[in-house]
């Protein structure tokens, strides 16, 4: 497998912190989403930004990451995982909870690269040597699974690696952070497997509870004339009236369009004022003639 740089994926520097990371992939996807992007290759590269921040994102993985990268692996180069990955020689001498279970619904709704599935996924044991196969006592096992927030609106099914074989786990509609789903006798030696849920990332939503947080870019005569315009949520689009005379950051709501619940979230419409870039002289007039009707001199 090839060495994956997940920094250079997402343009930021090794020591940004976690509030750029975000930023960066939230930029990042809005560009390559398919449902917006026109350019060549953007699956893939909205694939490949979804496994880069489902890397960075979590401290363990990082930290585990860091230290391989630190090595001196380039993009592209030939790459095997340690035999201790995970076991004690890589982050913190912890291990890694995750690497009993793998989602297949991961940020960005899709599978991850043999590259990430073989740090993190059931991948990461291969090469660690012949393991015991003798009769295993029954042994409760926990693992986190992220679960796309579209599976938390509507109550579906996500698909799971557990020791090589995959599962339908149903996840319950409105599930909260923390809680757990037990699978009976699918974890070690026929014990439990207790999946504590956590939501995955999404390129355009962030969670709040249960209400939705968006933020919609507006041009300035949208936010200063009004305007209905269609917003993304997680039940389908719907027309969102903007009152005239709006400011940057002024919040709009939706009423129970957030996440399931008793009662139900909200979303949350956060106006973000963007200037279309000029690209020809009319455009480039229409701004000069707007800055003197403003009374703008320079």
């Amino acid at each position: 497998m090839e060495f994956k740089d997940y920094y250079s994926i997402l343009g930021v520097e090794p020591t940004a912190g976690d509030a750029e990371i975000k930023t960066a992939y939230r930029r990042l996807a809005r560009k390559y989403h398919p449902d917006v992007s026109k350019e060549s290759g953007a699956e893939d590269q909205f694939k490949a930004v979804n496994e880069a921040y489902e890397a960075l994102r979590d401290p363990q993985k990082r930290a585990a990451y860091d230290q391989l990268r630190a090595q001196g692996y380039r993009p592209g180069e030939e790459f095997r995982p340690p035999p201790d990955f995970g076991q004690g020689g890589y982050g913190g001498g912890q291990g890694f909870d995750f690497e009993e279970v793998f989602g297949s619904g991961g940020a960005g709704g899709g599978g991850f690269s043999d590259f990430f599935e073989g740090l993190f996924g059931q991948r990461a044991r291969q090469g660690a040597g012949p393991q015991p196969r003798g009769p295993q006592m029954p042994r409760d096992t926990r693992a986190k699974l992220a679960v796309p927030l579209s599976a938390v609106y509507q109550g579906d099914s996500v698909r799971v690696t557990v020791n090589g074989k995959q599962l339908d786990v149903r996840v319950p509609k409105g599930v909260k952070p923390g809680q757990v789903i037990r699978l009976a006798g699918q974890g070690r030696g026929g014990g439990n497997l207790l999946l504590e849920i956590e939501y995955a990332a999404h390129p355009q939503f962030e969670v709040d509870g249960r209400n939705i947080i968006f933020v919609l870019p507006v041009t300035p005569w949208q936010a200063a004339l009004g305007a209905t315009l269609s917003v993304p949520t997680l039940g389908g689009s719907v027309d969102l009236k903007i009152p005239a005379d709006s400011d940057a950051g002024r919040k709009l709501r939706l009423r129970g369009r957030g996440l399931p619940g008793t009662p139900a979230g909200d979303q949350i419409v956060e106006l973000e004022i963007t200037a279309p870039r000029a690209s020809d002289d009319s455009q480039r007039d229409a701004y000069r003639a707007l800055a003197k009707a403003f009374g703008e001199t320079g």
